[in-house]
């Protein structure tokens, strides 16, 4: 029998681990990640490396139960404020070391983003049923019921 809850915590550590790899990366080779940022946006280094800590912060927050929730809807603002670089990568064919540079795989890499996007607010949904999360919403639900 399927164990949902037993998976969607599987599958909340999969993300968690490599939305923090990836953010790791981002000062490892943070020029890769420059290279895709749309040109209208000033000091790229910069995006790069807040983008990394949040990626970070959000895939540690992610794993925290007391935190998880709004981790996860920081990680949804995050996936979607990284897309126009993901947007930038497909339109000019930007090449980023350790992905295979065939253009077509960078327009398919576009609709992945709606999928972290929907992974991640999976675990925006009934906080009271995750582990830990019930703590963060019991004092909302408190005030709402006075």
């Amino acid at each position: 029998m399927l164990d949902i809850k037993r998976h969607k915590e599987l599958l909340r550590a999969i993300l968690a681990v490599c939305i923090i790899v990836v953010g790791i990366t981002h000062f490892i080779k943070p020029e890769q990640y420059a290279k895709i940022v749309p040109p209208q946006l000033p000091n790229p280094f910069a995006l790069v490396y807040i983008s990394g800590v949040f990626e970070i912060l959000g895939g540690i927050g992610l794993m925290i139960p007391l935190v998880s929730v709004a981790a996860a809807w920081g990680l949804i603002a995050l996936f979607i404020a990284v897309f126009p670089a993901n947007i930038n990568q497909a339109i000019n064919s930007i090449s980023i070391e350790g992905i295979p540079h065939h253009p077509i795989l960078y327009w398919v890499r576009l609709p992945f983003q709606a999928v972290l996007i929907t992974w991640a607010w999976w675990y925006t949904r009934q906080p009271e049923a995750q582990p830990g999360a019930s703590e963060l919403t019991a004092p909302i639900e408190s005030q709402l019921n006075r």
